[in-house]
């Protein structure tokens, strides 16, 4: 596993692949099973995955107890001193006490003392975030909460953040893949030039990204089938895309969702945080990783990419479940 070099962020080594877990006890997705996640979660710690990442919204409330659980039975004695454990506030109301009030409930039912990384889930439409900042700054200060995060921000809204809270926002978790690529832009590079961090959520598109379905062979689950970036005429629109992802991963004895990772990971102080249903899909996304991509072929899938034209669905992907979660 490779991991990233970034100053002031934390004692444990981020790395560049984590797991995400808004699957875990979200039956819709098929990944209800509390078993399977500790299986995934104790073999992403024999790989070296080190960042963990949830919500109180996934499950709704279930993901956290789950990852929570799932991490004491795969740790020895010094487990928590070997993950960042990272978790978000979705803020319906943005006021710093009701931040403080659910951040104690989400250490909770973590099962822990301290959250790593505590982010900001999704930018208020209306209101700023100074008084959440404000209640950050306060747990920071009991050592409730080691590193500020947000979500879905804009780079001027990071600054902005940061400037309430006085002090770093340590993170920004944003939507980033070979479909989604704006962020390898104006966040990248200041995530880069200020010791930040980028965490890409949906590095594969939720499935899109992975080969495995076309036009004729869509997926069954119910979450994706409803989505128009599924419907054939947009499968057909990604099929070069996918033929581009095939050739070089014939040159890295990859798959195509190992080099769409490998992709979003090229960039500097980057990490992708992909799901995984099974422990097999959590060792081929932990390969990506080790998969350095020439810089002619990391332009060269963008270009590819940039010729996908969708009919509106890629970019409806995920539609209400982002506006609902935005990460």
């Amino acid at each position: 596993m490779r991991h990233l070099d970034v100053p002031g962020s934390g004692p444990v080594p981020w790395s560049v692949i984590g797991l995400g877990t808004w699957q875990f006890g979200t039956r819709e997705w098929g990944y209800g099973d509390a078993l399977e996640a500790g299986r995934i979660v104790a073999r992403a710690r024999e790989l070296g995955v080190t960042v963990f990442d949830t919500a109180e919204l996934y499950g709704p409330l279930r993901s956290e107890v789950i990852l929570g659980d799932a991490l004491r039975a795969a740790g020895g004695p010094g487990w928590r001193d070997e993950v960042v454990l990272a978790t978000k506030f979705f803020p319906v109301l943005p006021l710093g006490p009701v931040l403080q009030q659910r951040a104690l409930a989400s250490a909770a039912r973590l099962g822990v003392s301290t959250l790593d990384l505590y982010q900001v889930h999704k930018p208020h439409p209306l209101l700023g975030d100074a008084s959440m900042m404000r209640g950050m700054a306060a747990l920071q200060r009991v050592g409730l909460v080691r590193a500020a995060g947000v979500s879905s921000y804009s780079t001027a809204r990071w600054r902005a953040a940061e400037a309430a809270l006085g002090g770093p926002v340590l993170s920004n978790q944003v939507e980033f893949s070979l479909l989604h690529r704006a962020p390898a832009g104006d966040l990248v590079a200041h995530a880069a030039a200020h010791d930040r961090i980028v965490m890409a959520y949906s590095p594969l598109a939720q499935g899109l990204l992975t080969g495995r379905y076309d036009a004729t062979h869509r997926p069954t689950n119910a979450v994706r089938r409803t989505r128009a970036a599924w419907l054939p005429e947009n499968l057909r629109a990604l099929a070069p895309l996918l033929d581009t992802l095939r050739d070089v991963a014939s040159g890295h004895d990859a798959t195509p969702s190992q080099i769409a990772l490998a992709w979003v990971v090229h960039h500097r102080n980057t990490v992708a945080i992909p799901g995984a249903s099974s422990v097999a899909q959590l060792e081929s996304n932990v390969a990506a990783a080790d998969i350095a991509l020439t810089g002619d072929e990391h332009a060269g899938l963008a270009a590819a990419a940039a010729r996908v034209r969708p009919t509106g669905g890629v970019r409806a992907l995920g539609g209400m479940a982002r506006e609902l979660l935005g990460g």
